[in-house]
Formats: C-alpha cells, sequence, structure tokens
C-alpha cells in the first residue's frame, strides 16, 4: 500500500559534517582567492583586512566541517597570511607575538563557526523531533 505525505512532514537526519579533506581544500582555494583579491585591491599594507577576511572564511567552514578541521583550516589559512599577505610576498616568517595571535584568530573564527553549525543543526532536530 503506498501512503502519500506531504514535503517536509516528518523526521529528516541532521546532516552530517562535511569531511575533512574536502574542508581542508576549500580553504586552500578559499585562502587563497582571499588574499589574492585583498592584494588586489587594498595592497599588502593592511594585514589586518586580510586577517578578518580569512577568519570569516574560517568561520563559514566551520559551520559545515567537524570540529577535527579547526586547527588545519587554521594553519591553511595563516599559511596564506603569512606567504601572501605582507611583505615580502613568498616569504614564510614568524613573528612570535603577530602570529600567534594570527593563528588564535584564525582557530578561534574557526571553532566558533563549527560550534555555532552544531549548534543550529542540534536544535533544528530538536524541533523536529519535539514537535
Amino acid at each position: 500500500m503506498i501512503e502519500w505525505a506531504p514535503f517536509g512532514v516528518g523526521a529528516r537526519p541532521v546532516p552530517h559534517p562535511v569531511a575533512t579533506p574536502v574542508v581542508w581544500s576549500a580553504a586552500f582555494g578559499g585562502a587563497l582567492l582571499l588574499v589574492g583579491l585583498v592584494n588586489a585591491f587594498v595592497g599588502q599594507d593592511r594585514p589586518g583586512l586580510a586577517l578578518a577576511a580569512l577568519s570569516v572564511l574560517a568561520a563559514l567552514l566551520g559551520v559545515c566541517a567537524r570540529f577535527t578541521a579547526a586547527p588545519g583550516t587554521a594553519v591553511l589559512c595563516w599559511l596564506f597570511l603569512n606567504a601572501f599577505g605582507i611583505p615580502p610576498t613568498g616569504t614564510l616568517d614568524w613573528v612570535g607575538h603577530r602570529d600567534t595571535f594570527w593563528l588564535a584568530c584564525l582557530l578561534a573564527a574557526a571553532l566558533t563557526g563549527t560550534l555555532a553549525g552544531r549548534l543550529i543543526h542540534a536544535r533544528a532536530a530538536y524541533r523536529r523531533v519535539g514537535g
């Protein structure tokens, strides 16, 4: 016997997070694109703007990712910021306080995005089950 049911009715599963390699690939491509755009339109003399753009990228990627993807996402974004967001271009260096702050900002953004994504999905699942 066939039972007809309208769309949108019934329990729907909570979406699974995107695989970590896919998130890291998106972080790689997105960070390259964002740093390139900031350098082209603003210049390398404003790394704070590049950090803000990369933090937003890390947070957006975190919404659909697992918590284990956050450190890698932060490091990939930091690599592009350090290598191409500040002069001299193409040179990785470590300035203790600056780079520690940048990594902490990017990691916090990725973790915040992941936490927000998990809470949004959990709340939606609770509403569907709870009525």
